[in-house]
């Protein structure tokens, strides 16, 4: 004898039994005991403001620079400075040859004593002429004629000891100097090379006129005036100091369509010409929720904070963060005001560890 449909109800109520037990055994595992125990701070969180804040790289630069260049042409004889070297105003940096300055010069010389001589010629005419006019012995046309020879002598020698005065002034032009105290940051030629007007041989800049440079976007420029604190942050060093706006350029690159913004460094900085920082400019106040840094953790590749029930469980939230700041970081979604929060000691906490509160406060 058969029983056919028997066994295969049998069979489906012991199934549901079993999974109904294993439904009851997993909810109680979850509510009834924590896994493990921490001692760790709670905090309650709260709305709260702060200011909006937006980095942008910004470069350090000298206010003062100079791109000496030769005004004349010539070889490259000498380059009397190098790179990094501490320059006085006035000290020559380079010398070019004066070989066709000197020729210049020496021509120059000798128009003006031509032009000397055919003065004093001129004068002697005019003198003696000038008496025989006086008594009649020669007529007025000849006497005009004579006076105006003798002008003309005259601004001929103004006019070649004009040239004279060009060619020697060429001379010093063969040896530049540097036109303020500084360092020299660049050389761009090497003796030997031609030296031609408009193209720099020599950069220096002052040292101690420093100040940073950054292009914004036009909703940062709007925010800004003269004035206008400014953080500035040190990679290097992971440093903070605080500038001031001081010069806004209105005209925007046509490139990039942002605009320049000069930033006056503090007394007693030890920033240098080319460093590149982070420059925080404050755009405004917003209302949010922000968390000690140290709460904020990510695990496998989720960022999330432990949020702690009534019971004091501790659950893995996912969160979505903003700035971060002095050691605060702002939530933009994922928590609410009065949520509970652990902010320390989350090395190895894991969720449904119960937390032991260890210190509260608010943020």
């Amino acid at each position: 004898m058969s029983y056919p449909i028997v066994k295969p109800i049998a069979a489906a109520v012991l199934s549901a039994f079993l999974l109904t037990g294993c439904g009851e055994k997993s909810a109680d595992s979850s509510t009834v005991a924590p896994s493990n125990t921490v001692k760790a701070n709670i905090t309650t969180v709260a709305d709260s403001n702060s200011a909006v804040v937006i980095n942008m790289p910004a470069t350090v630069v000298a206010e003062q620079q100079a791109q000496i260049a030769s005004r004349i042409m010539g070889y490259i004889r000498e380059i009397n400075v190098e790179i990094g070297q501490k320059v006085s105003a006035g000290q020559r940096l380079f010398r070019i040859d004066p070989s066709d300055i000197q020729g210049q010069v020496s021509q120059a010389g000798a128009g003006v004593a031509q032009a000397q001589a055919a003065l004093a010629d001129a004068k002697n005419d005019f003198e003696r002429f000038g008496t025989l006019y006086k008594e009649e012995a020669i007529p007025k046309a000849q006497w005009d004629k004579i006076r105006l020879q003798y002008q003309v002598a005259q601004q001929q020698l103004a006019a070649a000891r004009a040239g004279a005065g060009t060619a020697g002034a060429q001379m010093t032009y063969a040896l530049p100097t540097a036109p303020f105290a500084g360092i020299v940051t660049q050389k761009l030629a090497n003796v030997g090379d031609m030296a031609a007007p408009g193209h720099p041989i020599v950069v220096i800049e002052n040292p101690a006129k420093l100040q940073v440079q950054a292009q914004v976007s036009e909703d940062i420029f709007a925010h800004l005036k003269v004035g206008t604190p400014v953080s500035l942050h040190v990679d290097s060093t992971n440093t903070d100091i605080t500038g001031q706006v001081e010069h806004l350029v209105p005209s925007a690159d046509p490139m990039s369509h942002t605009y320049l913004v000069k930033i006056a460094l503090p007394a007693g900085h030890n920033l240098q010409s080319g460093m590149f920082i982070q420059a925080g400019f404050n755009i405004g106040q917003s209302t949010g929720i922000r968390v000690p840094s140290s709460a904020v953790l990510e695990r496998a590749g989720i960022t999330g904070v432990f949020v702690v029930d009534k019971q004091g469980i501790a659950h893995y939230r996912m969160v979505r963060t903003g700035d971060t700041s002095n050691g605060v970081t702002t939530i933009q979604a994922g928590l609410s005001a009065g949520d509970n929060i652990v902010t320390n000691n989350t090395g190895t906490l894991q969720s449904g560890d119960k937390v032991v509160n260890a210190g509260a406060g608010n943020v």
